[in-house]
């Protein structure tokens, strides 16, 4: 559904865009998340972590945060739970006291060494949708967007 904003033609395309974008990719999240919830007792924020640590190693909260693009506060809950389920471990940086390392668990290696090639399946059926020249222009388009936002 495009805006009913009678704004500027700038304003109406804008809107209209963001619209589009917030909608695709809800309805996509809500086909993706319910099977990692119930085949794997996930949540999109834990496969975020977990995959982060499974293809990066190791990292410090902060440096999590910035790769699943959560905050500090949700990422401490994410870990506090992954923690609490054996599939991470916090250490203390040797040179940063302040700092916690996360590791993944040999369980949570298990855990993400299953469930992501799954979650990448369903990925890659739902985005065939688009063309793989599409596909293309769509992830150029959001990191051009993403890294405008950011700054």
């Amino acid at each position: 559904m495009p805006t009913h904003h009678q704004g500027s033609a700038d304003e109406v395309r804008a809107l209209d865009a963001f619209i589009k974008l917030v909608r695709g990719t809800n309805s996509t999240l809500a086909e993706l998340l319910p099977p990692l919830q119930r085949d794997f007792g996930l949540t999109e924020s834990q496969l975020g972590v977990l995959e982060a640590l499974h293809h990066l190693g190791p990292l410090a909260q902060g440096q999590i945060c910035q790769k699943i693009l959560k905050s500090g506060s949700n990422v401490t809950t994410v870990v506090d739970n992954l923690e609490r389920d054996g599939l991470v471990r916090r250490v203390r940086d040797a040179d940063d006291r302040r700092v916690q390392v996360v590791h993944l668990t040999e369980k949570g290696r298990e855990l993400i060494e299953r469930a992501f090639p799954a979650h990448a399946a369903r990925v890659t059926a739902l985005m065939a949708t688009l063309s793989s020249e599409e596909q293309a222009e769509l992830g150029r388009l959001c990191l051009k967007l993403g890294r405008a936002v950011a700054g």
